[in-house]
């Protein structure tokens, strides 16, 4: 049994017991999180596409831990005018465990 959802803007296609890295949600570590946008549900040989989500459906997750991603540089040039801008970026994430599908 599989789902897709979709978080913060971008789409996963999740399985009980899976463990995400997603952004960054607003909770407690330890606590319980509830994705309402289920965008399609698959049961053995059973799959029910939403139009845009499926009704009556959800999955539960838990939330296991908050960071950073690994630092990226963005370095901005242009040759002959003297123009460099160098610029660090960590992207805050979530890590959740996938605990229970409902539908």
């Amino acid at each position: 049994m599989y789902a897709i959802i979709e978080t913060g803007g971008k789409q996963y296609k999740v399985q009980e017991g899976d463990v995400l890295f997603i952004e960054k949600l607003v909770a407690e570590e330890g606590s319980q999180v509830k994705f309402d946008k289920v965008l399609a549900v698959s049961k053995e040989n059973d799959i029910s596409f939403g139009t845009p989500l499926v009704a009556n459906a959800s999955v539960d997750a838990k939330v296991l831990a908050h960071g950073k991603d690994k630092k990226i540089i963005i370095f901005k040039y242009k040759p002959k005018k003297g123009y460099r801008k160098k610029q660090g970026h960590r992207q805050p994430y979530t890590r959740v465990q996938i605990e229970k599908i409902n539908a």
